[in-house]
């Protein structure tokens, strides 16, 4: 493992800021409390903040990395026994192939790529131990918002209902270079158990989930018109003059069961 950054200019159309603080990497790295043994994917080394503490811990990690510079760099600063590197984009990629074995996945996730990669990790869910991301803090407080809040939406529902979610800490701008517009966040995402999952099948779930939040002025008996009857709404004990934003996931499972009828 060789010291020293390379000489690179963060790329915005990558989303790059790189972390720099070393408190706070060991905050972060302490809260993954990373072994040896354990399959550790790291999504964006970037300037290896994260990824020479994880390796230190883990003896062996592989990381994804879009940005062919970057890559470069770090395969000298690596051996191929410390770093495993996968050149190429994190939401193109195949995440079955990777997942052989149950994954633990980190990353500083930009912005841009945050929602639909979350959402392509879900179909390997049940491969992953558990996930620590850090994001736009707007984003993990939409993650884990609680019903009724201002925050609470699709999201919120449709990671809920796969994973067991925390927010550990903020991150400060200043933890940065070049330093981000916004605070960031770190979240744990811990998938549930198979047993904990319930039982409805996760496309019409997804529909619901969609329709519900499409327009979030509308009670539910306008926004799911579509699909759901009112008496159907009823019977999945859902009041048809709430708003999606009001229901636990719960209630969402519930009428989803009922596109069956």
């Amino acid at each position: 493992m060789k010291d020293g950054l390379p000489q690179h200019r963060a790329r915005r159309r990558f989303g790059q800021n790189f972390l720099h603080d070393p408190r706070i990497i060991i905050r972060i790295v302490d809260a993954i409390a990373p072994r040896r043994g354990e399959a550790i994917v790291e999504i964006g080394p970037g300037q290896a903040a994260l990824t020479r503490a994880l390796i230190e811990r883990a003896g062996h990690i592989q990381a994804i990395e879009i940005d062919r510079d970057l890559a470069a760099w770090l395969r000298e600063q690596f051996t191929p026994d410390q770093l495993t590197l996968i050149d190429g984009d994190a939401l193109k990629l195949d995440w079955q192939s990777i997942a052989v074995q149950p994954l633990r996945i980190v990353g500083n996730l930009p912005y841009n790529i945050s929602t639909p990669l979350l959402f392509e990790l879900m179909k390997i869910a049940d491969r992953v131990v558990d996930q620590h991301f850090m994001l736009q803090k707007e984003v993990v407080d939409r993650m884990v918002a609680a019903p009724g809040s201002r925050t609470y939406g699709r999201l919120s529902v449709m990671l809920q209902f796969r994973y067991r979610m925390s927010k550990l800490f903020d991150v400060p701008r200043g933890a940065f270079k070049p330093p981000p517009e916004v605070t960031s966040s770190i979240v744990r995402m811990v998938p549930l158990a198979a047993e904990e999952l319930p039982d409805v099948d996760l496309g019409k779930f997804a529909r619901v989930v969609t329709a519900a939040f499409g327009q979030r002025r509308k009670t539910l008996r306008n926004a799911l018109a579509k699909l759901l009857t009112t008496d159907a709404i009823v019977a999945a004990g859902v009041d048809p003059q709430a708003r999606a934003e009001t229901l636990a996931v719960e209630r969402f499972v519930a009428l989803a069961r009922k596109l069956d009828d």
